[in-house]
């Protein structure tokens, strides 16, 4: 199967399905002399792991990840960075009632009618799980870019929005609670609705904001490696990501140009920001924004008609333990993605000028 590495430089290569033995990956490209911090690298995948609150799946597994190479007394040494993640609560009996049915909007019949086989525990390699490799190498190449401020955030549950730019709110509140959004009466609000859905056995999207700051200039490269389309290919990797906008996005289309180009200050900053920090493909120092939609998560706990192998449409109703929203979760994975696209780009403009 190919399609399992991201990065040039940076480079992370992942392996495991959701109810095999482990999952994992392998880092090549890591600068050596970085000093990490472990127990940091472990919280980063305490937000993503399941179980963490009764608005997300409740599969529990610690998540703990164990490093194999690359790393002595506390840095890293240069060489690939191999750990894994042990599976310990798969019950993959809750997917026999699907192993010869596709459940719509799902991986099975892709996968199925591509590769002749899957792996029906679970959804095996198209699981979610398999992110939990991409935050374990997103919080080592946050360590490389200490300087540079990544934060995520829930900005909207279906119908539900924060009302206020990303400047006027308080990023240390993201954490305050289980729907990861510092804005805390669109919280609860949130909240709220992820429990009338979650009872009704059914699932609900919406969409995290990830803001990018003291981005030095001058990393992205020209044409066909722009800084904002590799950000965007690493959000659209994610599983449930149905759509990526950066600075003014689709607003930008509705306006003139008088109204969204940028002015310049004289030290080279902007009045304005609707570029999203990225100019040409390459970074202009100003915040980096961006918005990552994610649709309803495809298995519902009701009854719905499916597609066998046989070619019969079958009655199927879903079961097992599956997230009603996947955004909370989701929110250190879009940081992840970011940092991951980030160290690769630094990396790149070590080599653009001599």
């Amino acid at each position: 199967m190919a399609g399992n590495s991201f990065g040039k430089l940076f480079k992370l290569t992942t392996f495991g399905e959701s109810h095999g033995v482990a999952i994992g990956g392998i880092i090549d490209g890591c600068p050596s002399g970085i000093k990490l911090n472990l127990e940091a690298i472990q919280n980063e995948l305490n937000r993503r792991k399941p179980g963490q609150s009764k608005i997300v799946t409740q599969r529990k597994e610690p998540d703990t990840v164990e490093f194999y190479s690359g790393i002595f007394e506390g840095k890293t040494t240069g060489t690939p960075i191999g750990f894994v993640i042990h599976n310990t609560n798969q019950k993959s009996k809750d997917y026999s009632h699907i192993k010869d049915v596709y459940r719509p909007s799902h991986a099975d019949y892709t996968y199925d009618k591509k590769y002749g086989v899957r792996d029906y525990r679970g959804g095996g390699r198209s699981s979610a799980r398999e992110t939990a490799s991409r935050v374990v190498a997103g919080a080592i190449a946050k360590q490389m870019l200490a300087s540079i401020s990544i934060n995520a955030f829930t900005s909207s549950v279906g119908d539900i929005f924060i009302d206020k730019p990303y400047q006027d709110l308080d990023f240390s509140k993201i954490e305050s609670n289980v729907i990861r959004c510092p804005d805390e009466a669109t919280a609860e609000k949130m909240i709220a609705r992820v429990e009338v859905i979650k009872k009704q056995g059914d699932t609900i999207g919406g969409t995290i904001t990830c803001v990018l700051q003291n981005v030095p200039i001058g990393l992205g490269e020209p044409v066909f490696d722009k800084l904002h389309a590799e950000l965007g290919k690493a959000m659209l990797s994610i599983n449930a990501v149905k759509g990526f906008e950066y600075g003014s996005g689709f607003c930008g289309a509705k306006m003139k140009g008088s109204e969204h180009n940028d002015l310049f200050n004289e030290d080279g900053t902007t009045k304005s920001n609707l570029s999203g920090g990225i100019q040409g493909g390459i970074s202009n120092g100003m915040d980096i924004y961006f918005r990552v939609a994610f649709k309803p998560v495809a298995t519902v706990i009701q009854k719905q008609d499916a597609l066998n192998s046989s070619g019969e449409i079958v009655e199927m109703q879903g079961k097992g333990r599956h997230d009603p929203c996947v955004v909370p979760r989701a929110v250190p994975i879009v940081e992840a993605m970011a940092a991951l696209v980030l160290a690769d780009y630094v990396l790149l403009d070590r080599v653009s000028r001599l």
